[in-house]
């Protein structure tokens, strides 16, 4: 039986007890799932250039080399002890106190402030008083940086569970069998993960990647850091595998154009992205780019495999479009760079919002969805669907700020320096107005969200999800490109460190 408290996609309030389907709350109230051990797949199949490294003389001029640092994890998944007896005993207590939490939502009271404030710890598990104590403070502090429409459900539920333990003064607000259910249930999703992502990093860790194309940042931890970001619930492990991977081919795309393909390299390379087709493998003029173009058409087909079975095969057809046009899109601002070409802000948008890989990300996330059906993809696609527009606009705003001085040392066109170039403003000028645009963008986010939607609210939620997590990867720093300056804790707390119980 369901117990729900329904409100809209910014609100965060849909609340479901007994399933596993609701996207919006920060802790899960989940039915435990039986843990399975992935099936094993390619990420690059044996292609025979697919096992020969890059070797030192493709550093010619003409590669707008970046030298990303290494993956900062090592095997460190790999070998990550996995108790299997503390995932059942979470289970146990989960499914004990949900029964308990299930009658508080089932009780009748006739004191409104009592079921908003139930409510209110059901979704965040703070407290709202007025005081000013330790924990309290760093409550404020957090809420100023990242307003809780903005925050990842993970994130926010680790947060939330620590300033309820410090709450020492017994406020009325705290409810302790809820604080115990979230606690229980936060640690038995994060077991999940981790056997879900030491199973993924063994594949990557097969294919050996890192030593093939070392141009491009290996970056599969953060890749299902940021899968579990737009859906944690264990009923979409199998869709948050499918999205971890083709989260890599985008990851992958970006360092070709980038960071390593000469202008001429990429004509070939933007031309068979087009055609999409393994049979047009030899007309790369390169070993690498021969590499990058089977991974990613593996990937793809692999997950298209799974669909057809499913009879969703139009999920795959319109990312693969949309993926084509980021290709499109990225070796446009190649050319730029490549003619010295610093076009206008409005210019520069046109093909930036393309490029920033919001719509295809959100394709992406809705593959391994049931609920995704066509009429999903066909809204998320239109021109006029502000949703889709803003998740682009969020992405590459926040991108250009934490991107755009490396880039620029390597002769890559940025966006600040474009609209520097059309306003006749400084550099300083131009940050102020991109994050002046930054929360125009997230009004216009809020907006979209509380307006009626063709789809379900567990659909919609992806997208905002997916601006969610582009402020933790920027807002800081690069934090894919360096994931140990703030990325590193975050990622910590949602799949290495339990809550103490």
């Amino acid at each position: 039986m369901a117990v729900q408290v329904q409100g809209s996609v910014l609100g965060n309030t849909n609340i479901l007890l007994c399933l596993s389907k609701a996207p919006s709350p920060p802790f899960a109230m989940l039915i435990p799932l039986r843990l399975h051990k992935a099936k094993r797949c390619c990420f690059v199949a044996a292609h025979s250039t697919s096992s020969t490294p890059l070797s030192g003389n493709h550093r010619e001029s003409g590669r707008p080399l970046a030298n990303f640092p290494p993956d900062i994890w090592g095997d460190r998944f790999l070998t990550l002890s996995f108790d299997i007896s503390e995932l059942d005993r979470c289970s146990t207590q989960v499914e004990v106190l949900k029964e308990t939490v299930k009658d508080m939502l089932m009780a009748s009271t006739t004191d409104p402030l009592h079921n908003i404030l139930l409510i209110n710890s059901l979704c965040r598990l703070g407290s709202m008083v007025s005081r000013t104590s330790p924990p309290y403070a760093q409550y404020i502090e957090n809420a100023l940086y990242c307003p809780y429409q903005r925050g990842l459900p993970r994130l926010e539920a680790r947060q939330y569970i620590c300033f309820c333990e410090k709450d020492e003064d017994g406020d009325e607000a705290r409810n302790d069998t809820l604080l115990k259910f979230a606690k229980y249930d936060f640690n038995r999703i994060q077991l999940m993960h981790q056997q879900e992502l030491s199973n993924l990093c063994s594949e990557w860790k097969e294919q050996n990647m890192e030593s093939r194309l070392p141009h491009a940042r290996s970056r599969i931890v953060e890749c299902f850091f940021s899968a579990i970001a737009v859906y944690f619930e264990p009923c979409y492990a199998r869709a948050c595998n499918i999205y971890a991977k083709l989260l890599s081919t985008l990851v992958l795309t970006d360092d070709t154009y980038d960071a390593y393909g000469t202008y001429e390299e990429l004509q070939y390379f933007t031309d068979a992205i087009q055609r999409f087709d393994i049979g047009v493998i030899d007309e790369l003029p390169t070993n690498y780019l021969k590499i990058v173009y089977e991974t990613i058409l593996n990937i793809h087909n692999e997950a298209e495999d799974k669909m057809r079975k499913e009879g969703r095969s139009y999920a795959i057809s319109y990312t693969i479009n949309e993926f084509k046009k980021l290709a499109e899109a990225y070796f446009v601002e190649r050319r730029w760079g490549h003619r010295s070409y610093v076009p206008t802000f409005d210019e520069y948008m046109d093909t930036a919002m393309t490029s920033s890989a919001g719509l295809v990300s959100v394709c992406q996330a809705l593959i391994g969805m049931e609920e995704a059906d066509e009429i999903a993809y066909q809204w998320l696609i239109k021109t006029d669907n502000k949703l889709q527009k803003t998740v682009n606009k969020i992405g590459r705003l926040y991108d250009d700020l934490s991107t755009n001085e490396a880039e620029e040392k390597r002769g890559l066109v940025c966006g600040t320096s474009c609209y520097m170039k059309q306003y006749g403003v400084t550099r300083q000028e131009a940050v102020e107005a991109y994050r002046e645009m930054i929360e125009v963008a997230w009004k216009d986010m809020n907006e979209g969200c509380l307006k009626p939607m063709p789809v379900s609210n567990k659909i919609a939620v992806r997208a905002l999800n997916i601006a969610r997590l582009v402020l933790v990867l920027y807002k800081k720093d690069d934090g894919l490109t360096r994931p140990e300056l703030s990325l590193k804790d975050a990622i910590a707390k949602v799949l290495i460190h339990p809550i103490p119980l």
